[in-house]
């Protein structure tokens, strides 16, 4: 069997994720790795035991023994690896949201097209086999016409004004922080399993720290701080802290979410709620292994996840017997494993979110964006 040869432009919180899982799969060696500088780079490769490290990603791309490019950067550099790497030969895996505009990621779905080259969004959340359940039993007519869509996806990591992280600032960012951050992840999860696009929404967007102190010194994602006053600067926001949208999706149904990131005690949680006509499931991220069926005139159901009681479909996304949790880490791998299969084989199915569901994101976050500053429901 082929090893193949992966680099990781990132060296933060995902890039420990992608490490972590990539070397899971057994068939992919991470074999170098690219930071915001040199130092950087060095000390992330010594912790994850990779030798070839740099502070210029641009040094690697002429090395035609690499296979592909993991781009865990800040936003506003997606475009220009994921460009560049297309453009030396490399497939491509990009951490979400796509880009900072819609033009980039426009041309960067063109950029893939052409060169044939396997490219991927990294939307893992559709892969815990439970949400996979849900998706088949959508496509099973379990649920009847589906008719309403609810939930949210709240953290509490940004609450304090002294918490801080690249993606609060609009430069690194984009203009949609929470939104662009884990919006981005809910708006994907429900056409996913419903099968329904969101067709037109309303939005409402609030930054309630219109200040914030940054460290002077780097700070991780997640990363708690005990810094003191003298150890900060103040700095403007113009990102949000919360947004709410509502919803229409395909021809009947509605819907609502929220996102948030400063909801105190929430650490990382998603739900979905998808009602129709016969029945309905809810599913919380932070308990991923069960799923609750809700039905009108019979006993409501709890059921975990087994393999051996999901649709055969959704069982291939569960690598571990029942009672056997799979939670965040395992979603990474099932889409690591689909898109290097697809590396190794141009003819392989492809099983996981590509460049096209990006655009798709970014038209969406771009209508949220516009649907706030108007105050009105936008088509999409």
């Amino acid at each position: 069997m082929k090893i193949l040869k992966a680099a990781l432009i990132g060296t933060g919180f995902m890039g420990k994720v992608h490490s972590e899982n990539l070397r899971r799969l057994g068939t992919v060696e991470i074999v170098a790795l690219a930071g915001s500088n040199s130092q950087r780079a060095r000390q992330f490769g010594q912790s994850i035991g990779v030798q070839r490290t740099t502070g210029n990603y641009e040094e690697l791309l002429e090395d035609s023994t690499i296979d592909a490019f993991h781009v865990l950067t800040p936003n506003v550099l997606h475009h220009a690896i994921c460009r560049a790497a297309l453009q030396a030969g490399k497939h491509v895996l990009c951490e979400k949201p796509f880009t900072v505009s819609l033009d980039q990621a426009r041309e960067l779905v063109d950029l893939a097209a052409r060169t044939g080259l396997a490219n991927c969004i990294q939307h893992n959340l559709r892969y815990y086999p439970v949400v996979q359940q849900i998706r088949r039993m959508i496509e099973a007519g379990d649920l009847g016409e589906i008719l309403i869509v609810q939930g949210t996806y709240s953290q509490d990591w940004l609450l304090y004004h002294t918490d801080w992280n690249w993606r609060v600032e609009a430069k690194e960012n984009g203009a949609l922080r929470a939104m662009g951050d884990i919006g981005s992840h809910w708006m994907d999860l429900i056409q996913h399993v419903t099968g329904l696009p969101i067709t037109e929404l309303c939005a409402d967007l609030a930054t309630f720290h219109l200040t914030r102190r940054k460290p002077k010194g780097s700070v991780e994602t997640f990363a708690g701080k005990q810094l003191q006053a003298q150890d900060y600067e103040k700095v403007p926001i113009h990102t949000e802290d919360f947004g709410s949208v509502l919803l229409r999706l395909g021809d009947r149904a509605r819907g609502a979410f929220t996102v948030s990131q400063m909801s105190a005690g929430r650490k990382n949680m998603f739900t979905i709620d998808i009602y129709g006509t016969k029945s309905g499931v809810s599913w919380n991220q932070e308990r991923p292994d069960e799923l609750w069926i809700g039905q009108r005139n019979s006993p409501n159901q709890i059921i975990l996840k087994d393999p051996a009681l999901l649709y055969p479909q959704a069982a291939a996304f569960a690598d571990l017997p029942g009672g056997h949790s799979e939670g965040y880490d395992d979603t990474h791998k099932q889409v690591f494993k689909r898109f290097y299969a697809r590396v190794a084989d141009p003819a392989a199915p492809v099983e996981y979110p590509t460049f096209e569901d990006g655009l798709r994101g970014m038209q969406l976050l771009e209508k949220i964006a516009q649907s706030s500053k108007q105050r009105a429901w936008v088509q999409v």
